[in-house]
């Protein structure tokens, strides 16, 4: 890259809104560092369940996501990602071509429901739901919202001996808690929209929605609004960001211990070790640089091909068909498309040049309660209702080729920019890096003793490490006035749990 090379896009007409996409104030100089990420999982584990509430949150449809681990989220590693993520597109935007979070994604990491109801219903007073549905009603209901702390401390410990009323109480707000937390967490801090509540009533009923669905239309919402140059904070369910990331790039990716969880396991973020596999943090910049020169050996297209399907749910695996179709997401007031034919390349298909997109005006439905939601999308609803006739197909070898040509015209090449010569001599340490892996695994061991195939492979693997894993981020010292050194303090990029 040259030093002063405009990283595009060349034609605007996809990605129309640059000017106000956070990639245009790191080209100008003005970062804005890691973003505050928002999940909620630290204190899950602290709910006891009785057996009663254990079948009852299956029924829900929530069996699996109660197991989801409470992730070291790695801050900047998503703010990278982030920066990446265009609103237009609900796609990243990687130098390889686009890639996103599908349904399959959803399915296989969180096993959620990706077929079924949408998640919308009416809007109905949020203190008469609390009263109905909990038995109690917070004193604090600003905005439709309850605490989190106010559900574990009135609703964590539910008697084994309890009657049925009680143990569905007490499981409705364990189940509040478990989407605002994860796939619903927002940045308001520690609360969650009571509007959730109304959809758990009946859990033979709540069972029947695809929260997955639901969930990918609430984080594609929430990558959006994280892209933009003036937002600092990012919400939805980063874990499912994360391990997505760590199945698909070669970049950042945590070692195991020996004992990691088996990696046939159901869902599949269980493979990521949960607290403990967060590798050491790097820096935004280094994971920006890594993403600017990642090659398409560096993507995992197919990262469940080898995975168990035996131990995948009938629901799931029927219903899998369904992360190539192109529909609208919903999640009460939230739309958002889905749209896999622009990332043709994750279903094992040749990417084609994908339909143009149309613009649709992103903003909140939801007024008052008592809103008639359902009639404002209206269009929305009629698209998922269609899902099953909008799977894509992919092209041919030749399409593939003309497709990278239209890419390169359409997108955004580069977040950072090279300001030195150090940045100079990192690019050309990385070419020479990556010739040498390139030797390395076309070189033939046949014939080769077993201590000098060791070699050659310990010198792939060097080589491999060096371009996939970016920089340690290292503490910067400065200089003060009476010319002693004073060392800055390192951010705290810890993120905040409830």
């Amino acid at each position: 890259m040259e030093l002063n090379e405009d990283p595009g896009p060349i034609d605007s007409y996809v990605l129309y809104d640059q000017d106000n996409h956070v990639s245009s104030a790191v080209w100008d100089g003005q970062e804005r560092g890691v973003l505050r990420c928002h999940e909620h999982t630290s204190m899950l584990d602290q709910w006891k369940l009785t057996p009663k509430q254990i079948k009852l949150v299956e029924k829900a449809g929530f069996g699996y996501l109660r197991l989801l681990p409470a992730m070291n989220l790695d801050n900047a590693l998503i703010a990278a990602l982030v920066e990446r993520w265009r609103r237009e597109t609900n796609t990243f935007h990687l130098t390889v071509g686009e890639l996103t979070i599908t349904l399959e994604d959803v399915a296989l990491l969180l096993g959620l429901a990706i077929d079924g109801e949408p998640v919308i219903g009416p809007i109905s007073a949020p203190s008469a739901v609390c009263e109905k549905l909990l038995g109690r009603v917070p004193e604090d209901l600003n905005g439709g919202m309850v605490k989190l702390t106010w559900l574990k401390e009135f609703f964590s410990e539910c008697p084994e001996d309890a009657l049925l009323e009680e143990t569905e109480r007490c499981t409705r707000a364990y189940l509040l808690y478990l989407v605002g937390s994860t796939i619903f967490s927002t940045t308001t801090g520690n609360k969650v929209p009571v509007m959730y509540l109304s959809m758990l009533e009946n859990f033979d009923e709540a069972g029947k929605f695809a929260w997955g669905a639901g969930a990918l239309a609430f984080l594609y919402r929430s990558l959006g609004n994280a892209s933009l140059k003036s937002q600092s904070t990012v919400s939805g369910c980063l874990t499912l960001v994360q391990c997505w990331s760590y199945s698909r790039l070669n970049v950042g990716q945590p070692k195991f211990n020996q004992d990691h969880p088996d990696s046939n396991c159901f869902p599949f973020v269980l493979k990521w070790k949960g607290k403990g596999c967060c590798r050491t943090k790097c820096n935004v910049a280094s994971y920006r640089k890594a993403f600017d020169s990642l090659n398409p050996c560096d993507v995992q297209w197919l990262p469940y091909r080898d995975m168990d399907y035996a131990a995948i749910p009938e629901y799931i695996q029927t219903s899998l068909v369904l992360r190539a179709s192109r529909t609208m997401l919903l999640c009460f007031d939230k739309a958002e498309r889905h749209l896999p034919d622009r990332c043709l390349r994750q279903f094992g298909m040749h990417q084609t040049i994908p339909k143009d997109v149309e613009r649709w005006e992103r903003k909140s439905r939801i007024v008052d309660h008592g809103a008639d939601l359902m009639g404002k999308m209206d269009t929305a609803l009629k698209e998922w209702s269609e899902r099953w006739l909008h799977i894509v197909e992919g092209g041919n070898i030749l399409d593939e080729e003309e497709y990278v040509q239209w890419y390169q015209k359409i997108t955004r090449k580069y977040i950072g920019r090279v300001t030195s010569s150090v940045e100079s001599e990192y690019q050309r340490a990385v070419t020479a890096m990556r010739e040498i892996a390139n030797l390395a695994d076309i070189f033939s061991t046949e014939g080769l003793d077993s201590y000098n195939k060791g070699l050659i492979d310990e010198v792939k693997n060097i080589a491999h490490k060096c371009l996939t894993e970016p920089f340690e981020e290292i503490p910067k010292e400065k200089v003060t006035k009476k010319g002693s050194r004073k060392r800055k303090q390192k951010d705290h990029l810890s993120t905040e749990y409830e």
